[in-house]
């Protein structure tokens, strides 16, 4: 892991790193970043955030980006791994006074060559529909701030509208707008729709249709982010007070939930299939949630502060078929509904994706790869296997992905998992506890997970129930640290606050610290947030410092990564294989010569 080798090594900015596939080169002569190439002086500014959209440009070159750095929001042509960045030409700039974009989302649906829709929320609680292309403004939503007067949080266009848009806002209230209607001269006054643990949802009562349609009040504390599933029906937010809660978005119910181990959850994504949410926030944690479960299956902890972003990789997750497959009903209708939404997505791997055999329930071999990006300036890959999908089946196949560390030892703070986590965490109905598990736990396949130790959950027999095992077993301990937990319980979760001081008594006492209605102590240890030591530990195939300030921005495309900085420089990683696409323009091309 990064941390090991410490000295000059740690604080050097990587260039490239290698996984699997191959090597990914950072491309330094694509970085976007405002005209003058100064690093932004980022104290007290917002996060800076990236959007793309393809307008289906008969050139070939039909990728847009859009990202903001402080007051200033630009719109350029992306030409990615094709050519150098050429920063002296936007086709849009704004510089807004007295308040800043904190977020942008593009119509992907209306997108053209002469026309793109373009949502920007604002510090201040508005937001703004612009065309970057006609370099016009269209409206203002919330101008008055009559509807929120706090931060816009997260901004997106609801899938498959071409004018319903969602935002939610710092106070912890999310709303649904039209951009056919206005937002009224007077404050909106709402109705009870549906009431639920933790939340409520209220429509606006006048006589003429107004925005906003739909208000959401969820949870305690700012909603940080949201995002859509693949089809487009669910709904997974995370809030200041640790919990993910995934909402039918259409039918306003609450589908399931999940807290934190410790602090606010920041990030969530959906896998490209719809099946698992991976939430990342101040625990320093990446956390897997199984949709269909309604369970952690996983943790991953790789990261030594908070975790900003977390995406997964549609193009490198990948399905190898073992066998002819027969679905069940359930799965198809799932899977239709995916393909249906799934226009710009990887639908070879995603039609097949996680997918299981109804005759004998085994899993066809299937690896998620996913990444992370936190205020410690690092990015994280990693990958979910089946090992850990599906803990209490035999594997498919003898397995070849291998994790590029395993020379490493594992770090200080994760070094046992015991044999209690194989049987909590297949907590399906059938088959859970098998006399197989001990035996399989002890042989797990260490390319992605923590190895799990023989020695330590001898005692425990395998027809005891999961429920039992996950009240009555807390002596096991995954932290080497554990041991020393009256040393450290008055410590507080500092900036660059490691995984390896936390002891379950200092998050217990973190977790109350925050204004929630829901009692830490009794969440630790259930469903909603399982101890340590009850679910897999994953390690990051690769963990490099990248940047110098902290990471806001990892997203995944075809040829390449993108990542951003809080000094606002959005980088380019070349995927295994298509680096040599620049290498021919790079003299000709050096932006160094710019004039500004």
């Amino acid at each position: 892991m990064a941390a090991e080798g410490g000295g000059k090594e740690m604080n050097e900015i990587k260039t490239q790193f290698t996984t699997r596939e191959g090597v990914y080169k950072l491309l330094t002569h694509s970085e976007y970043s405002r005209p003058n190439r100064v690093p932004f002086n980022s104290q007290g500014s917002n996060p800076v955030k990236v959007s793309f959209v393809n307008v289906n440009d008969q050139s070939g070159n039909g990728d847009r980006i859009c990202f903001n750095v402080g007051r200033e929001l630009y719109f350029y042509i992306y030409k990615g791994v094709r050519k150098a960045a050429d920063l002296s030409k936007p086709i849009d700039k704004r510089i807004y006074k007295g308040t800043q974009p904190t977020c942008h989302d593009f119509n992907h649906l209306t997108a053209t060559a002469e026309s793109v829709s373009l949502l920007v929320g604002f510090s201040a609680g508005q937001v703004q529909l612009i065309d970057p292309i006609k370099k016009e403004t269209s409206k203002l939503f919330n101008e008055e701030r009559l509807i929120d007067k706090s931060r816009v949080t997260c901004v997106k266009w609801v899938p498959g509208s071409e004018s319903l848009f969602l935002v939610s806002h710092a106070s912890g209230n999310m709303y649904l707008y039209n951009v056919e209607h206005t937002c009224g001269t007077t404050a909106p006054h709402y109705q009870l729709l549906k009431q639920g643990e933790n939340f409520s949802v209220h429509t606006c009562k006048s006589k003429s249709t107004r925005n906003p349609l739909l208000k959401w009040t969820v949870g305690e504390g700012a909603l940080n982010e949201f995002a859509f599933s693949p089809d487009g029906k669910f709904l997974a937010c995370v809030s200041q007070d640790g919990f993910l809660r995934v909402f039918n978005f259409d039918a306003v119910e609450l589908h399931g939930t999940m807290k934190s181990y410790f602090g606010g959850l920041l990030c969530v994504c959906w896998s490209p299939d719809g099946k698992y949410i991976v939430a990342g926030g101040e625990d320093d944690l990446v956390t897997v949630w199984s949709f269909l479960d309604c369970r952690v299956i996983a943790r991953g902890h790789g990261h030594k502060s908070w975790v900003s972003v977390v995406a997964f990789d549609h193009y490198t997750t990948s399905v190898e078929e073992s066998d002819p497959m027969e679905f069940s009903g359930s799965d198809e209708d799932f899977q239709d509904q995916m393909i249906h939404f799934g226009r710009d997505r990887a639908n070879s791997t995603q039609s097949r994706l996680s997918k299981r055999n109804s005759t004998d329930s085994r899993p066809v071999s299937v690896t998620y790869r996913f990444g992370s990006v936190g205020q410690d300036t690092q990015l994280c890959l990693w990958d979910l296997t089946e090992d850990i999908l599906f803990p209490h089946l035999p594997l498919s196949r003898t397995r070849t992905h291998t994790n590029v560390m395993n020379a490493t030892s594992p770090p200080a703070g994760a070094t046992i998992i015991t044999n209690t986590s194989s049987n909590t965490t297949n907590g399906n109905n059938s088959g859970a506890n098998t006399p197989g598990i001990n035996s399989l736990s002890t042989t797990l396949p260490r390319s992605n997970s923590l190895p799990h130790s023989a020695s330590s959950g001898g005692g425990i027999g395998s027809g005891i129930m999961d429920s039992a095992i996950a009240t009555g077993v807390s002596k096991f301990a995954t932290l080497s640290l554990h041991d020393r937990k009256e040393r450290h319980h008055e410590k507080d979760h500092k900036r660059n606050h490691s995984m390896g001081h936390i002891s379950s008594k200092s998050s217990d006492k973190l977790n109350l610290l925050t204004k929630t209605k829901t009692d830490p102590a009794k969440t630790l240890g259930t469903l909603l947030c399982p101890r340590m030591e009850d679910v897999p530990l994953l390690e990051p195939l690769i963990c490099k410092k990248i940047a110098h300030e902290r990471l806001t921005v990892l997203i995944f495309l075809e040829d390449c990564l993108v990542t951003a900085c809080q000094e606002g420089f959005i980088c380019t990683w070349a995927r295994p294989g298509k680096v040599g696409l620049l290498s021919s323009q790079n003299q000709a091309s050096s932006p160094s010569g710019t004039v500004v």
